[in-house]
């Protein structure tokens, strides 16, 4: 908890990937006052609230799994949670706007996790051409660096993120874009920007130390890439999958591939299923 006076504007920098919680100060903080002291008081309030209040009974016996979900993606994740639920897990969804990776990457280095159903890579596709949800480079790291098992797959790399249509910048024109609402303009890569987002995945994989496998939907990679649908694109994800396949031969990390889209049910509860093998087995595979 942080009193401050800088807590009315843009508080990433301050927060991060943290749960830090922020209070505005109203009044500088010199003395107290009036105001300040019930602004103080609301502070202390609440960090005496947050350190008494007791968990749920039983909310620390279940093994914990991270899962990667965008909203193109959610259908798969939902379907992956569900299942892993079934199977004894709790679920801790991280949403792929840039901080939700930064989240996820630092939590897999932490020990908590048993595992890692990465199913929503999309932070890449911003980092590697300059959209706003970015999570960095080391995004896809953390479970390998940790040992964690994790289920890979290419959900959402066909798109890029920004914001107002306006704002995108003007090297860009002349691409394919949807305008998901007046905030939000996606971007579909190229067949050249897939190809190299298969590698930089496949080099991830490559670098893990604990056991890794990764799971290739054929039918498409978000709900924007199906059949009659703005992205829809098979000639790019093929460049994709082709770098994945190329990149992954000869190594442990399996490569299952499916003829579903991404969204289908049985993707997900796929990709779950594999994950559980791979906790189960003290990540053997």
């Amino acid at each position: 908890m942080v009193v401050s006076t800088m807590a009315s504007g843009d508080v990433s920098p301050y927060v991060g990937a943290k749960d830090v919680t922020l209070m505005y100060s109203v009044v500088d903080i010199a003395g107290v006052n009036r105001l300040s002291r019930r602004i103080l008081g609301n502070a202390a309030a609440a960090v005496a609230g947050m350190a008494s209040a007791a968990l749920p009974a039983g909310a620390e016996d279940r093994p914990l799994v991270a899962a990667s979900m965008f909203g193109v993606t959610t259908p798969a994740v939902d379907a992956a949670r569900e299942r892993l639920e079934e199977l004894g897990y709790e679920v801790l969804v991280f949403h792929a706007t840039g901080s939700g990776g930064r989240a996820l990457e630092g939590l897999a280095g932490s020990g908590l996790l048993a595992g890692v159903l990465d199913l929503t890579t999309t932070e890449l596709a911003d980092d590697l051409a300059g959209g706003v949800l970015s999570a960095g480079p080391e995004r896809l790291t953390g479970a390998g660096a940790a040992g964690v098992p994790q289920v890979v797959a290419p959900g959402a790399l066909d798109m890029v993120n920004f914001g107002p249509r306006d704002t995108v910048p003007e090297r860009f024109e002349g691409r394919t874009f949807h305008v998901h609402n007046p905030a939000v303009t996606l971007m579909r890569t190229t067949a050249g920007e897939m190809g190299e987002l298969g590698r930089r995945v496949a080099a991830k994989l490559r670098g893990a130390i604990g056991p890794a496998a990764l799971f290739v939907p054929r039918g498409g990679v978000s709900a924007l890439d199906a059949p009659g649908a703005a992205f829809h694109d098979p000639k790019a994800d093929e460049a994709c999958f082709e770098a994945l396949s190329d990149g992954l031969r000869g190594t442990d990390v399996e490569v299952e591939e499916l003829d579903l889209h991404v969204n289908d049910p049985g993707f997900g509860r796929a990709m779950a299923d594999r994950l559980h093998r791979m906790i189960s087995s003290g990540g053997a595979k």
